[in-house]
């Protein structure tokens, strides 16, 4: 095999954060690596919320490893972090700083277009130094096997490549990850999907609305019955000169709701809790969505098969229970301990067990327990039935219910309950949390907002519109396999370019004749795909990425 393709000692696929940490720790290691980005320009595919974590308990973080991060490739250090239990206009806020500050050295928002792009620059003088390098415009489409053994990657405009060591760190909809049988597209249940609207608005303006400094930022949360029993719920985030906005639903619920996820996302934007930071005018910069995987259910314990490892959404290394949402920062911890796994499988002259390393690591220095809460399994089996959350729902909503929660507020509990990190770790994944209790603290305890908002959000086709896109014609990633109804009509709600009624989207239900019947049936259109993956899940679809530099491109990301 070596004869006949190029050799690296260690492929990177990905240059997202994972990805650069693995690869700044293996190039400072002396180990030879080639990282590959599909994007032009790395952050260009990408999207986040976003709040990027550093742990006090996790061995690295991301300015550890890439000295000069937070001064370079951030926005704002979060130094207020809120929640708000919304019933129509009625709105109960909660200051959670205490329970967001524990185990944390530092939480800055950030836009992942700037941020990768400048990890990217540091990657590639570091890796470059091994003989390596760091190459945008290059998709990674599957594994090289010599006698079913994993050797290496090959690529759509390269020839494969062989290595020793191979890290998936190519996101949530990783190709590696499901060609090695490590990670499925099966369960909607296992995913979240985000959507987000990146908003104009000067410093200035962020500081005077907000009331804050330039050295400050906020963080808020939103739930309630705004979104009409989905279960999920909303953020903002400062940045320099923008607000980060957005919605993050549990996928299963999106289905089962038929719920059009931009008009959620306007849910949130028009409610009149907003209007004292958004004002009168309203100038949205970039619209987006991304699958997340609910590390509960979905981080693959073991992830890594032969030379093959897993890190960051690739192994659905993303926490996301309650307030409590973190996943850059386990990728950065995870691309770190790979690396390490391998640098020292390496030099015991075993080179092939840096799998199997790399997995007790993630046991040892406590990342699966952050991931996979025990805590969680043992009350989600108790808690997530129809039984259990019907009789949490009829107590919720009864006098004694609805007075239990006054006098826990009079105690100071339910300020302290959200600020928990312990109870959200075995917060049910339940209509309860989501909704019903949001909405009931409102009611009863919220206080109503007054402000009136005048902003009207970009319909569906003008946030397609200001989108860019180099389509690949010719070559469409997404194969619609089954168009009727029953196999597929879910896309045409849960996608976040689609919509009922909607012609210009990915996804369009038509009626056609057919020897005199009429059926029902889903059509598709791959050009305003924004490469979510959220149709893999709820539509019988074949699905790719597309090739190296084509399809959408985030500016903001």
């Amino acid at each position: 095999m070596t004869d006949e393709h190029e050799h690296y000692e260690a492929v990177v696929v990905g240059a997202g954060p994972g990805g650069a940490a693995a690869a700044a720790t293996l190039a400072r290691n002396g180990v030879e690596t080639v990282v590959l980005e599909r994007g032009v320009d790395a952050g260009s595919k990408n999207v986040t919320g976003g709040l990027i974590y550093a742990e006090e308990s996790a061995p690295y973080t991301i300015d550890g490893l890439l000295p000069g991060f937070r001064e370079h490739a951030t926005e704002r250090p979060v130094t207020d972090y809120y929640i708000h239990n919304i019933a129509g206009e009625r709105v109960k806020t909660f200051d959670i700083t205490r329970g967001h500050e524990r185990d944390t050295e530092w939480a800055d928002a950030v836009l992942r277009r700037k941020m990768d792009s400048w990890m990217a620059e540091q990657v590639h003088e570091l890796t470059r130094e091994t003989g390596g390098g760091l190459l945008t415009g290059v998709k990674v489409n599957g594994l090289l096997r010599d006698n079913n053994e994993i050797v290496g990657v090959t690529c759509e405009e390269l020839d494969p490549i062989e290595a020793d060591f191979i890290v998936a760190a190519d996101g949530a909809n990783s190709e590696l990850a499901r060609a090695a049988g490590l990670m499925d597209w099966e369960e909607p249940e296992e995913w979240f999907q985000g959507v987000k609207a990146v908003v104009d608005m000067p410093g200035d303006a962020i500081n005077e609305r907000f009331g804050i400094d330039d050295d400050e930022g906020e963080a808020h949360l939103f739930s309630g019955d705004l979104y009409d029993g989905v279960r999920g719920g909303g953020f903002l985030y400062t940045n320099e000169n923008s607000l980060c906005i957005g919605n993050v639903f549990h996928l299963d619920s999106i289905v089962a709701e038929e719920a059009e996820v931009q008009e959620l996302l306007d849910a949130l934007l028009t409610h009149p809790l907003l209007a004292q930071w958004l004002g009168e005018k309203y100038n949205e910069r970039e619209y987006s969505a991304k699958l997340v995987p609910d590390s509960k259910k979905a981080a693959n314990p073991s992830p890594h098969e032969g030379r093959l490892v897993l890190v960051g959404d690739a192994g659905g290394q993303m926490q996301a229970q309650g307030p409590i949402i973190k996943g850059m920062n386990h990728a950065v911890t995870a691309g770190a301990l790979a690396a390490e796994a391998f640098v020292e499988a390496r030099s015991r002259g075993k080179p092939n067990t840096a799998g199997e390393r790399y997995e007790q690591r993630l046991h040892d220095e406590g990342v699966m327990a952050k991931l996979r809460p025990m805590r969680y399994e043992i009350a989600s089996a108790a808690g997530e039935n129809d039984t259990a959350t019907g009789l949490a729902e009829r107590l919720l909503d009864s006098p004694l219910g609805r007075a239990g929660v006054r006098a826990a507020d009079t105690a100071g509990l339910l300020g302290r309950a959200y600020g928990s990190p312990y109870l959200a770790t075995m917060m049910p994944d339940t209509k309860t949390p989501y909704v019903t209790l949001p909405t009931i603290i409102a009611e009863e305890l919220g206080t109503r907002v007054a402000d009136d908002t005048t902003i009207e959000p970009p319909s569906l086709g003008e946030r397609i519109g200001e989108l860019t896109y180099d389509t690949d014609v010719g070559n469409p990633h997404i194969v619609l396999e089954d168009d009727s109804v029953e196999a597929s009509g879910a896309a045409v709600t849960a996608c976040p370019v689609s919509a009922e009624g909607f012609g210009g989207g990915c996804y369009r239900e038509e009626t056609v004749q057919s020897n005199g019947d009429e059926e029902r049936v889903v059509s598709l259109d791959t050009q305003p795909c924004v490469e979510c993956g959220t149709c893999a899940i709820v539509a019988d679809t074949q699905w790719e990425h597309p090739r190296g530099g084509k399809g959408v491109e985030f500016r903001e990301g």
